[in-house]
């Protein structure tokens, strides 16, 4: 009597990988996933790798990531792959509070934020 097993959420030529709690506002983190989106894999770890973000190595790591899902998990061509979604999520917010003058205090806010890849493999395009 137990429940049936999740079916899966995925086609069967995707693959995905999840960054959870990155220390990065997800405003700026989704500038990063713009400029990936829709791109060829190794199109976006070469604009990763050379951007001057600062967060671009952890977007770079699980873009690596859900490449090598694609590969190992699902038998997926790492040379046909596209990032077919690249989204970003709010994760929480630490308050702090910073000591300011006349004995006031301002709240500073860290967030954190979630973002997830998912990579599609598409079929070469035929040259004619």
């Amino acid at each position: 009597m137990s429940k049936e097993a999740n079916p899966p959420r995925l086609a069967e030529n995707e693959a995905k990988a999840v960054a959870r709690m990155l220390r990065v506002s997800p405003q700026k983190l989704n500038l990063l996933a713009q400029l990936i989106r829709g791109k060829k894999v190794e199109r976006a770890l070469a604009d990763l790798e050379f951007s001057r973000k600062r967060i671009a190595h952890e977007v770079k790591k699980t873009l690596e990531s859900a490449i090598a899902n694609a590969e190992n998990n699902h038998g997926l061509d790492v040379d046909d792959l596209v990032v077919a979604q690249a989204y970003v999520g709010k994760a929480l917010v630490m308050k702090r509070f910073h000591a300011r003058a006349r004995g006031r205090a301002s709240r500073i806010e860290k967030p954190f934020a979630n973002l997830t890849i998912i990579v599609r493999e598409v079929e070469a395009q035929a040259n004619a």
